[in-house]
């Protein structure tokens, strides 16, 4: 059953009409049906909203699809470990910066499976709070250290949400104060992906030739750098690199990527933010840049090969890989199949809070419109 069918049915059980269930939430009658039909995305406020108007538990009105939602909302209503223990005045131990860093990681991961528009508030709350310590709390300098590079792997993930958003701006100031963090404590490889991350950003809403030479800095500053988090690094040099339309620099990056990624030793630590870079990203990266380069043909087998093997939940990335599909699809000629997995594409996104998302379906819907104008 699906978490719209949830809300109508628990509305049907309560003995209340549409027009009776909008005098109680102050949402209208259309608006609810859409809700309840699936063809408007459910958000947390929307569950609350029936929550309280049918006195039924959130647990209830969840359906699995929205599991991570519900934990997202979880971390909205509740209080930040820095918040609690800036309320009782401790000294910052070991066990908080433990928890700070634990943290980090579950927030980097529902990243997988919500869009920037609802993890945003959740992130920049968790930000804040470890900002606020580490400026007026006190601790010794290596949980100093520590809490630091919180404070940077939260700024990146922060900037990331907020670039999926479409608040490009407040990203870029996200991320460079994210590198005054890393560098304070020390960790070259994060700023490098701070740095590396804005590059990316560049990339596709501003101007590329910048975001080559800025994701170029990132390589070199970032030394000691571990095998994946340099691939990773590289990656990025690859694709703005593929948007300044430099093609020898592209292929030579690619190369790097290559070579880098292969050098990796299970006996070598990696951070753990580059815990989703393998394989099948590093062709859907190389498909993507293909295109850029003018080599669509060789890029669709890669990219759909990759789609092939994401988990259900992943639909962001899903959904964005496919517009990629389409679009080689459409520059090769190939203008049905191009429809085809855009319509897919955009299937997937009807469950995704994303800005970055619903612009590249709009750019790649007028891509396809163009070439069959032109055919």
């Amino acid at each position: 059953m699906g978490s719209g069918e949830r809300l109508r049915q628990a509305r049907e059980n309560a003995g209340l009409s549409l027009a009776a269930m909008a005098q109680r939430t102050h949402y209208s009658k259309p608006y609810l049906s859409q809700l309840e039909t699936g063809r408007r995305t459910l958000q947390p406020e929307h569950v609350t909203a029936y929550s309280r108007a049918l006195g039924v538990p959130l647990a209830v009105l969840y359906g699995p699809s929205l599991e991570p939602l519900r934990v997202a909302h979880e971390w909205l209503v509740a209080d930040t470990p820095a918040q609690v223990h800036a309320a009782a005045g401790r000294r910052v131990g070991v066990s908080l910066a433990e928890e700070m860093e634990r943290r980090v990681i579950e927030l980097r991961h529902l990243d997988d499976t919500i869009g920037g528009g609802d993890l945003y508030p959740i992130v920049e709350r968790e930000l804040a709070a470890a900002e606020d310590l580490v400026a007026h709390a006190s601790y010794a300098e290596p949980i100093g250290r520590r809490l630091l590079t919180v404070v940077g792997e939260l700024a990146q993930l922060a900037g990331w949400v907020s670039s999926d958003a479409g608040r490009y701006a407040e990203a870029e100031y996200t991320y460079l104060n994210g590198v005054s963090a890393a560098q304070d404590a020390g960790d070259r490889a994060l700023a490098g992906q701070l740095l590396s991350s804005l590059s990316y950003q560049l990339a596709n809403v501003g101007n590329p030739a910048d975001a080559a030479l800025l994701a170029r800095s990132a390589v070199k500053g970032a030394t000691g750098a571990s095998p994946k988090a340099h691939a990773l690094l590289l990656e990025r040099v690859a694709w703005a690199s593929a948007k300044a339309r430099d093609d020898d620099a592209t292929r030579r990056a690619l190369d790097d990527v290559d070579d880098t990624y292969e050098s990796r030793s299970d006996s070598a630590p990696e951070p753990e933010w580059t815990y989703w870079l393998d394989r099948s990203e590093i062709d859907v990266m190389a498909g993507r840049c293909l295109i850029e380069i003018g080599q669509p043909a060789r890029a669709e087998p890669l990219i759909s090969a990759a789609v092939a093997g994401y988990a259900p939940d992943h639909a962001r990335e899903k959904a964005l890989y496919r517009t990629w599909i389409a679009e080689a699809w459409a520059k090769s000629g190939e203008l049905d199949a191009a429809r085809a997995a855009l319509a897919t594409a955009r299937k997937d996104a009807t469950a995704v809070n994303s800005m970055r998302l619903q612009v590249r379906i709009a750019a790649v819907e007028t891509m396809i419109e163009r070439l069959t104008v032109s055919r």
